[in-house]
């Protein structure tokens, strides 16, 4: 059994640098809404960004420290809360983020993408209209064609033989 497991990518190296890690990332990615990264690195920081956008949308007090805490800069979070104010992402329910892939690093062929910030608006795709239920096809009674029975059969066989 494998209680208490870390939860989340390692990336590489000890507990304190990839906090410290996606912690760099993250304030990166809210300065500049775009950054380039490899794709382990990007999925991580996914899951560590997203919920702070999701507290910007609840905009209470609680959730503003929980997001200072997590990023470290005040300045950064009023930022992300104002936007979150402003409806940035008022009809979208998570998918903040939006992770296109640019191919291997030269160096060492490590996949590259950009993460970004989804800004466009959320377009609900519409219902699907209720058809009317499929009726079963009508069957066509065809007119049952008599057999001539078999002994008559045999006989026109034999005499055409």
């Amino acid at each position: 059994m494998r209680h208490n497991r870390k939860k989340g990518l390692k990336l590489g190296t000890d507990a304190s640098h990839t906090k410290a890690m996606k912690k760099s990332l993250a304030q990166a990615l809210f300065t500049n809404d775009r950054i380039k990264t490899t794709i382990t690195r990007a999925k991580a920081l996914r899951g560590f960004a997203e919920p702070i956008i999701t507290w910007a949308k609840k905009g209470d007090l609680h959730s503003r420290r929980l997001a200072i805490a997590k990023l470290g800069d005040k300045d950064l979070v009023k930022e992300i809360f104002e936007k979150a104010a402003q409806g940035m992402w008022a009809d979208r329910d998570g998918g903040y983020t939006r992770i296109m892939k640019l191919g291997t690093r030269k160096g060492d062929n490590a996949e590259m993408v950009i993460i970004e910030l989804v800004t466009e608006p959320c377009v609900k795709k519409a219902p699907k209209k209720a058809t009317a239920p499929k009726k079963a096809p009508v069957k066509v009674e065809e007119p049952k064609v008599e057999e001539a029975p078999a002994e008559e059969t045999a006989e026109t066989e034999a005499a055409a033989e």
